[in-house]
């Protein structure tokens, strides 16, 4: 088994006031040679963002784009006629550039801080028809248990958001003395760990919150938590079109 891992305090940092925002991996003003991807998982950006403010109208093309709110609101605008839709802490959004896709993203609330998750995966099929769509999850569904929340377009996979890509994205929560084992797709996948709240142990090593481990070059590996714990699971190829 391959592993890297990425301590929440290495992670890139940028203050720009209204936003405060963590790069996993290079992006921006923040550039570090050794963390430019995990196979085709590009970008991870733990974002916080002020009351009222946000990103204005910017363009995306030949990407496949999550967003997981964790608390507060956000509101979505794009070039596909969707004016300001709001996405809770619950639901996933996924937004396909494909050819070419002009949005804006802002915080909905006036006095309550957004915190979010953005993921950009590099997608398999380059010049595609841009597409967006979001789900609500119930917490319910991922206590002690995989929930899977993003597939490939190509899967058959009912229930779960899609991408151009043959990833998967899921969500689980563990309760204190738990074990899980996470089984990958296939030999050819890696998947990149990200504990949302807790502590953990992957292997001989011990993950808190904010902390991140990239696992490949096995068919699967074993989770033990030593509290309640939220974890993130990004799967993707290693090698990428």
């Amino acid at each position: 088994m391959k592993t890297v891992v990425h301590k929440a305090g290495t992670r890139g940092f940028a203050n720009h006031g209204w936003l405060q925002a963590n790069h996993s991996f290079s992006f921006a003003g923040w550039f570090n040679p050794e963390r430019i991807h995990f196979g085709a998982l590009r970008v991870l950006n733990d974002d916080v963002i002020a009351p009222k403010m946000g990103f204005g109208t910017h363009p995306h093309d030949n990407m496949e784009i999550i967003t997981i709110p964790l608390s507060g609101e956000l509101k979505h605008r794009d070039s596909m006629h969707n004016e300001w839709q709001s996405v809770l802490p619950g639901e996933v959004q996924v937004m396909s550039a494909g050819t070419g896709v002009q949005h804006s993203e802002i915080n909905g609330s006036e006095d309550s801080h957004l915190s979010l998750f953005q993921i950009w995966v590099i997608p398999n099929k380059q010049g595609v028809s841009p597409r967006y769509d979001q789900k609500t999850f119930s917490d319910s569904d991922r206590k002690n248990k995989l929930q899977t929340l993003v597939t490939s377009i190509d899967d058959n996979h009912e229930g779960s958001l899609k991408i151009h890509q043959d990833a998967k994205l899921s969500r689980i929560d563990l309760s204190q003395g738990e074990t899980f084992t996470y089984n990958l797709k296939s030999s050819n996948h890696g998947v990149y760990v990200m504990t949302i709240y807790g502590d953990i142990i992957i292997g001989d090593q011990n993950l808190e919150t904010r902390d991140a481990i990239g696992v490949s070059e096995t068919e699967s590996f074993s989770i033990e938590t030593k509290q309640d714990s939220e974890l993130l699971f990004i799967e993707v190829p290693m090698m990428t079109l």
